[in-house]
């Protein structure tokens, strides 16, 4: 039946999935959290544009919140890769 393929294929992801995500290195947290700040950043940028209706303002908010928020990140996910819950 269709559900039971399903289901046996789901388990298999998630036994898979488990494995490759037990841990991951500092360098892909570092790689991560600057892709996610790219996007990020960019939605701060348009959305303090519109709310200033100055483009420079915008982007020095911008500025600021790409330094703190990556640093923030990726201390976040550090503490949650050590935490075992979920694994």
């Amino acid at each position: 039946m269709i559900t039971d393929q399903l289901i046996i294929k789901s388990d298999k992801e998630q036994s898979t999935y488990a494995k490759d995500n037990a841990s991951e290195s500092p360098k892909r947290s570092v790689v991560k959290s600057i892709s996610w700040r790219i996007v990020g950043t960019l939605d701060t940028i348009l959305i303090s544009w519109v709310v200033t209706g100055t483009l420079s303002m915008a982007f020095s908010i911008g500025l600021v919140e790409l330094v703190t928020k990556m640093v923030l990140y990726f201390f976040h996910e550090r503490i949650w890769n050590s935490i075992k819950w979920g694994k």
